[in-house]
């Protein structure tokens, strides 16, 4: 109680930040000096070059001698002058202690460097919300090197996102903005992903997401099972409720734990060396289009197994057979240690000059 009465007094008597702005300081100093050189040249009749020696030397107050002595009118004028510029140079001194003591310089520096390498990248993942579930994805994220950018507006997690050990690209704003995510590259981005607490806000992201670009793959997180209908209207590709997973997940432990903890220990990156591909038909080398399993040889030269193939319609089979083509809006999903996947991703990279062997 007493810590915040203390602080509302401090905020009281302490000068707003608005009013300690670097441009309106140098726009002053800019429109100080226009007028002392046209003072001098003016009443003293100075070349431009005099007129702007003695400005320098009044503002700095370094006091040299005058160029030529001054006439009365001249010496009237710089004594104006220089009571004007002592309350000038007190402005100067309070902006620069400000954004010296306040660290604003070193902040728009930072913020900066954050601006110019966002927009540098381009395919990355745009990440809205750092609460719980935005930690964890982003940790994700860094483990397996992927490019994103973290959309959140709350100090707090501002501040975490600014100790975190990881290089983190961050932008403070209101994520359901168009500026904000224009601001995180969502016309480059590749994927957008809604992990605010609030299900209106992750609406509204989604619909402002879903206009800017039309292509990105967007996908949602939801609390109230009735907003997941909302959320795809909006534009969402993908909509995920953890609380269901979780449930899910706890109740399969039950009557498939063996299953389960199987299934967690391949994709736990942290404790197995295995892991997941998806071979698209989009992503895919136009050699390796229109193929069967059997014609494509992944297993013999990769060592990776197809474990499932999604239909251009949406469905999923699992184990096709080798006669299973790579048709328009398919893909292939495929299991191999990080070896293998290694290896396959190569492949696809360099496919017929594996088979022109």
């Amino acid at each position: 109680m007493i810590k915040h009465i203390i602080h509302d007094r401090l905020n009281i008597y302490s000068i707003p930040s608005t009013f300690l702005n670097i441009r309106i300081a140098l726009g002053l100093l800019l429109i100080d000096m226009l007028i002392g050189v046209a003072g001098y040249i003016i009443i003293e009749g100075y070349r431009f070059i005099d007129a702007f020696y003695m400005v320098i030397i009044t503002i700095s107050t370094v006091g040299y001698t005058e160029v030529e002595p001054l006439s009365d009118a001249g010496q009237l004028f710089s004594t104006f002058y220089i009571v004007v510029n002592i309350g000038l140079f007190a402005y100067l001194l309070a902006v620069f202690s400000n954004y010296v003591i306040q660290g604003e310089i070193f902040k728009k520096m930072h913020l900066n460097l954050i601006r110019n390498n966002i927009e540098k990248l381009s395919d990355h993942v745009i990440l809205c919300g750092y609460g719980r579930y935005g930690k964890e994805i982003s940790s994700h994220f860094h483990k397996q090197s992927l490019s994103y950018v973290v959309i959140d507006q709350a100090p707090e997690k501002i501040e975490i996102l600014q100790k975190s050990v990881e290089k983190i690209l961050y932008i403070q704003d209101d994520a359901t903005l168009d500026e904000t995510l224009l601001a995180a590259g969502i016309d480059r981005a590749s994927a957008l992903i809604c992990a605010l607490s609030d299900d209106s806000d992750n609406v509204f992201t989604v619909l402002t997401a879903r206009q800017l670009n039309p292509k990105i793959t967007i996908i949602s997180r939801a609390k109230d099972p009735r907003s997941e209908k909302k959320l795809l209207l909006a534009g969402a590709n993908h909509v995920v409720m953890p609380e269901n997973l979780g449930g899910f997940y706890m109740a399969t432990l039950v009557s498939k734990p063996n299953a389960v903890k199987f299934f967690s220990f391949i994709t736990n990156e942290y404790q197995s060396d295995m892991g997941f591909e998806e071979i698209s038909f989009q992503d895919a080398p136009d050699p390796c289009k229109h193929r069967s399993i059997k014609d494509l040889k992944i297993r013999e030269y990769t060592g990776v197994n197809i474990i499932g193939f999604k239909t251009s319609k949406g469905h999923y089979t699992v184990n096709p057979s080798p006669d299973t083509v790579l048709v328009p809006d398919s893909s292939f999903i495929v299991l191999g240690d990080h070896t293998q996947l290694k290896k396959l991703r190569a492949y696809l990279e360099d496919f017929e000059s594996f088979h022109n062997r």
